[in-house]
This record gives C-alpha cells, structure tokens and sequence, in this order.
C-alpha cells in the first residue's frame, strides 16, 4: 500500500455519510434506490459518496437486469480491515520510496525522459 492509497482509505471512511452507508450495507446488499431511501440522501449525493468508497476498495457495485428489463445497481461492502498504527506508516512510506526508487531507475534505463 503506498500514501496515497492509505490516505484514499482514510478520506473514504472519514466522511459521516460514508460511515452511515458502510453500517447500512453491513445489513447486507441493496438497491441505490433503496439505499437512498433509508440514509434520506439524494441518488445524486449517494452516487459521490459510493464513488469514494469503491475506489478505495470498501464497496463492489453491479449491475442487475429485473425482470421488466430496467437495470439496477445494487451495493454491498467489500471485505475489509483498517489498522493504521506506527507499522502500516512507515510501511507506507517504505513503499513509496521504493516505488520512487524503481520509478527513477526505469527513467534512466534507455535514454532521457522528457
């Protein structure tokens, strides 16, 4: 995991909003339209803050087909764990410079870069 996915996780579950999506797809997999309804959010509104959460890996959504054709997009959590402690920083940080290292090298190799 480098910074920036650590600090996308962070931002993701930093958010009441967030939060309260998260306790109400541990009730299990539901319709946007659903889900809306009981958080009292726009679809709009829900559809930035689920955003959020599927790029930082918390929520899977798909696409369903209903029987009168119309598609729906039904939400659940994705399995996850979050423990930040002194380790997971500075394995963060050990990652980025590795990352940069590697990067650095790859940019050497073959000529200049532009």
């Amino acid at each position: 995991m480098t910074s920036e996915e650590l600090l996308a996780l962070l931002a993701a579950i930093g958010h009441t909003q967030r939060l309260r999506i998260i306790g109400e797809l541990a009730k299990g997999r539901v319709h946007v339209s659903e889900l809306a309804r009981r958080l009292s959010l726009s679809r709009p509104l829900l559809y930035m803050h689920l955003e959020r959460l599927e790029k930082a890996g918390l929520v899977v959504g798909n696409l369903e087909l209903s029987a009168d054709g119309k598609a729906m997009k039904f939400i659940e959590l994705a399995p996850f764990e979050v423990r930040v402690d002194v380790g997971t920083v500075l394995a963060v940080l050990r990652e980025d410079e590795e990352r940069a290292a590697a990067d650095s090298g790859a940019q050497g190799i073959g000529g200049t870069t532009t």
